[in-house]
């Protein structure tokens, strides 16, 4: 069962969390959730972990429940600017900032952070399978960059992102090789299709 995060102090904590860091096109999207104290629900978990439907059924009701929630988004521009690490940090500053509720404290799923004017902040490898904010945050994260890219599926059909949603699979590689790079693809991801390709 994932568990509350609280302070001393009993300030408002908010989860982050990314979506669409290891993917070959398209933006990483961020999410950052303030659930009220107690929250609790029996299919939260990892964002990876759930089907689809219950990440779908979650969203509605995170987005109900939620003190504050907001999602922040990096293009594949930004992406091959700065870095996908700096974008998947960017991305949840953004969603940071738009935060209506201001949080005394950030609990962010993974190793590294930056720093966001001044607000502590804990990072938690596997966080999403820790906490209900970070899970909560994972959740909003994934379903809109899941409909990001189901979307752009309709301009860019041949790339498959209505299933495989831009990641490396071999479906996607075959197409990068059948008919090369969208507009959408992050340029500075680097990836030997030929070599990595089951034929």
């Amino acid at each position: 069962m994932l568990k509350d995060y609280s302070t001393s102090n009993k300030e408002l904590v908010a989860g982050c969390d990314e979506a669409g860091r290891g993917c070959l096109a398209g933006p990483v999207f961020a999410a950052s959730v303030i659930l009220p104290p107690g929250f609790h629900h029996p299919l939260l978990n990892d964002s990876k972990k759930m089907k689809e439907s219950h990440r779908l059924l979650l969203r509605d009701i995170i987005m109900k429940e939620a003190i504050s929630y907001a999602i922040g988004i990096c293009d594949h521009e930004e992406i091959d600017k700065i870095n996908i690490l700096n974008a998947s940090f960017l991305a949840m500053h953004k969603a940071i900032r738009k935060l209506k509720t201001k949080p005394g404290m950030l609990l962010i799923d993974g190793n590294r952070f930056n720093v966001y004017k001044g607000v502590p902040h804990q990072c938690v490898i596997g966080g999403d399978a820790i906490y209900t904010c970070i899970a909560a945050a994972s959740v909003l994260a994934k379903t809109g960059r899941d409909d990001y890219m189901i979307n752009l599926h309709q301009q860019f059909p041949h790339y498959g992102w209505d299933s495989n949603k831009a990641y490396a699979t071999a479906s996607h590689r075959n197409a990068l090789i059948e008919h090369g790079q969208s507009p959408f693809h992050r340029k500075s991801f680097r990836l030997d299709y030929q070599t990595s390709l089951d034929f």
